[in-house]
């Protein structure tokens, strides 16, 4: 079989039509495109904050478009997903349960202080462990402090909401379902009650799985990419990409200026030559989360995108250059800008702090249109119909912005 050559734009498109972000979805979301796209990406990363929707929520909605939340609510009580340590804290397909249970059991995923904390708080863990059995699911709030101390951030937790972290990530409770957000904590073998941990596979097999559905999920990745999507070690990960090649399973590929092969999954040959043949044309323009897997790898945003992003709300506020929470912006095919939203829900506003476009953007008429139906389509998701735009990098998109959202408007659309 022929080595198969890709421009630089059809690797681009590839990626954007395995991850879901090619094209505006024809039909309207379902509870099934829920966790057909989480199956997709293989990881949805979790993140609390909330200026604006919820990473998880967000990222489906760059994807699927208006859906209700509660659908993805409702994944983790159906047994559909699981809640763990991957690429960071995310949810899963619940049929790589399996290939997580043995990296929790060889001690190779989650904080790696996990059972060294359970090892010097015994008492602790065996008292939170006991609670949760007798009392079914068990939140970190069903706990009252007894340290006497009364703070509550992260850096300053109390000793049973540690407990019951390390107690997930360990593997003995997992995350039935969450309750605002909350994560409620239960004993494996309620959630699982059918599994038994002879069915964990071996390790070898669960790099191979884990490296061949990071290629699946990126639809084309240099092997530098690789043992970020999932965090696992680097060698274990490049020895896994030699297995796959070797046995067929994975094809590598010329990227034209790329100084390294890149590789795709042989099932996806044929979405890749309809790049290759340039038949791969993008239309979505949509607002992506900071932890989408399309830009969570920094490194390969600027190699494959030249977009250098980064999230400034760990940044003290007079040292951010674009704002506290910016979201990138994908138009067309490409990564133009980012801007920096807060959704007021109770005045039914959606305030655009800033918007920066790319200094390579040329600043057209579709350009500003699209980026106004993406936000005017974010904003109705939010119930916040009014959009507020505050600044914007060049001063004209701000106005072109918004003369085009109150065209809208005013026609009823």
């Amino acid at each position: 079989m022929t080595t198969l050559a890709l421009t630089h734009t059809a690797a681009q498109r590839l990626m954007l039509a395995t991850m879901g972000l090619l094209a505006v979805p024809t039909t309207p979301a379902t509870p099934a495109a829920v966790l057909a796209a989480i199956r997709q990406m293989s990881a949805l990363q979790i993140d609390t904050i909330h200026v604006v929707a919820r990473s998880p929520y967000l990222v489906l909605w760059s994807r699927l478009g208006s859906f209700e939340e509660r659908w993805l609510d409702e994944l983790l009580p159906r047994r559909a997903i699981f809640e763990y340590w991957s690429h960071e804290a995310c949810l899963l397909p619940i049929e790589d349960y399996p290939l997580y249970r043995r990296l929790m059991l060889e001690r190779l995923k989650g904080w790696r202080s996990a059972h060294g904390w359970l090892d010097e708080h015994a008492a602790m863990g065996a008292a939170v462990l006991a609670h949760v059995r007798a009392h079914g699911p068990t939140r970190s709030a069903d706990f009252k402090r007894s340290d006497g101390r009364t703070g509550g951030g992260w850096w300053d937790w109390k000793d049973e909401k540690i407990a019951l972290d390390q107690l997930h990530t360990v593997g003995e409770l997992m995350i039935s379902h969450r309750h605002n957000f909350q994560r409620c904590y239960e004993l494996r073998e309620r959630v699982l009650p059918d599994w038994d941990d002879a069915h964990a596979p071996p390790l070898q097999t669960v790099y191979e799985h884990l490296t061949y559905k990071a290629v699946l999920a990126l639809g084309i990745a240099t092997a530098r990419w690789l043992p970020d999507y999932f965090r696992l070690s680097s060698k274990a990960t490049l020895e896994a990409l030699a297995t796959l090649v070797q046995q067929g399973a994975v094809l590598p590929v010329q990227v034209e200026g790329w100084p390294e092969p890149a590789y795709i999954a042989t099932e996806q040959r044929p979405l890749a030559e309809a790049a290759a043949a340039g038949a791969l044309e993008p239309t979505t323009t949509t607002l992506l989360s900071p932890f989408d897997p399309l830009v969570w790898h920094r490194a390969r945003a600027v190699d494959l995108f030249n977009f250098h992003y980064r999230i400034e709300c760990y940044t003290p506020a007079h040292k951010r250059q674009y704002g506290y929470f910016t979201l990138p912006i994908l138009w067309r095919g490409h990564l133009v800008g980012r801007l920096d939203p807060k959704a007021h829900r109770k005045e039914g506003v959606f305030e655009v702090k800033a918007l920066h476009l790319e200094p390579w953007v040329t600043v057209t008429d579709e350009l500003l249109h699209d980026i106004a139906g993406a936000l005017r389509r974010c904003a109705a998701w939010h119930r916040t119909p009014q959009v507020v735009v505050r600044f914007s990098d060049p001063p004209t998109v701000r106005e072109g912005v918004l003369e085009y959202i109150e065209q809208v408007t005013e026609q009823g659309q």
